[in-house]
């Protein structure tokens, strides 16, 4: 089953019409995308746009084989007539299924917003799934016991908790290629864009392009097992670390920062975080990072290694200079190490967010010092055994390491 995606962009295009924003101003050539719309084997045409014949054409297509016109959402745009020779384009109720006689089987899919979903069973017995913008599949029992789609065709950025339910429902599995289409402005562009889709185990693809559902394709998605964020404060980095694991069904989200009795503003920062976070994470209060790490599970979200080099600093008394130099210094390094040990040995996804300290002004204590100096090493250490290392400022990830 071969798809042509004649379109990858939102139903507006992009860049939408119009707009000055950055991302629209940058898509431009072949950063373009007009309206999402695919031809699946010349047959099948999910959602129709004002320009698909040209796109077609410009992909070495034809539209004169389309036997089904399907539509998934409702059209926003101004009207537009139907081109000479294409099937009235419609929306099939939810559940209903249709055989076409070039044997590709469609069924509706119910949405949890406006729209419908269609999965295409091509001749060959390939699975497509292709879902409407803005929308996730409704009604799904999060088992993990739905059969694997050989693709899926979805709004990755902007529902990346609806793939994190296929992902829970089985319905993708690590052999599906998940592709995403109705791209937006709401990212920057260009490389920041596809980065974000990897880490989601996802990609695009140029208008155009023409893939067969169930090869195997060149340059899949590379999503990094080990991961450290850094930053300033407020720099945006525990946003990023989390936008990294959005699209998993299961997260466990490890607070090294504790329960601060009476301090409004600390529980004001909690509450910010846990609004952020998607509902099926789970979160476990702990510095004891170690035996998490050893243990088989779900990826760990780890934020942050700063208030855990806190609470190691407190147990080894290296405040107090007499205990440093009569081995606190000595204890802390051995905790370094085991936790940079237990990062290398872990088989879990893992995403850490430490502070970025030493760029800054000089700590007037000798203590401050200590802290700045040790919180170094520690980002060092640990970066060491990460595949990938992002520094965020100003709210931009620049990738340093993978």
């Amino acid at each position: 089953m071969d798809v042509t995606f004649l379109g990858t962009g939102a139903p507006t295009g992009l860049p939408r019409p119009g707009c000055p924003c950055a991302a629209c101003a940058t898509a431009v050539g072949a950063r373009a995308r007009a309206a999402t719309a695919v031809l699946v084997d010349g047959a099948l045409l999910l959602d129709l746009t004002p320009g698909a014949p040209l796109a077609a054409a410009r992909a070495g297509r034809s539209l004169s084989g389309v036997a089904q016109v399907l539509l998934s959402h409702p059209h926003d745009g101004p009207a537009f007539e139907v081109p000479v020779g294409l099937p009235q384009p419609g929306r099939v109720p939810d559940g209903r299924e249709l055989a076409l006689l070039t044997g590709h089987r469609v069924r509706a899919l119910a949405m949890d917003a406006p729209g419908t979903g269609y999965a295409v069973t091509g001749p060959d017995g390939r699975r497509l799934l292709y879902l409407p913008p803005g929308c996730a599949l409704a009604g799904l029992e999060e088992n993990g016991s739905a059969q694997p789609y050989d693709m899926v065709l979805a709004d990755v950025l902007g529902r990346p908790d609806g793939l994190a339910r296929l992902r829970a429902a089985g319905a993708v599995g690590p052999a599906t290629e998940v592709v995403a289409v109705h791209l937006d402005h709401d990212v920057p562009p260009g490389p920041e864009t596809l980065r974000r889709l990897a880490a989601a185990g996802a990609r695009a693809v140029p208008d155009g392009t023409t893939v067969t559902v169930g090869a195997t394709y060149e340059n899949p998605p590379v999503v990094p097992r080990r991961t450290l964020v850094v930053g300033g404060a407020r720099s945006g980095k525990s946003v990023e670390a989390e936008r990294r694991l959005e699209s998993c069904p299961d997260v466990l989200y490890v607070a090294t920062g504790g329960v601060r009795g009476g301090d409004t503003e600390w529980e004001s920062r909690i509450a910010a975080h846990r609004e952020r976070r998607p509902g099926s994470w789970r979160t476990k209060e702990t510095c004891d990072l170690v035996p998490l790490l050893a243990q088989d599970g779900p990826p760990l979200l780890v934020d942050c290694l700063s208030l855990w080099l806190t609470d190691a600093m407190d147990t080894v008394g290296a405040w107090d200079d007499a205990e440093w130099a009569g081995g606190g210094e000595r204890a802390l390094r051995d905790r370094v190490r085991e936790l940079a040990a237990a990062v290398r040995a872990t088989r879990r996804t893992v995403v850490a967010v430490s502070n970025e300290v030493g760029s800054g002004i000089v700590p007037a204590t000798a203590s401050g010092r200590r802290y700045r100096d040790e919180l170094g090493r520690l980002n060092a250490a640990f970066a060491d055994e990460c595949e990938q290392v992002v520094l965020v400022v100003a709210g931009q990830a620049l990738v340093l390491r993978g």
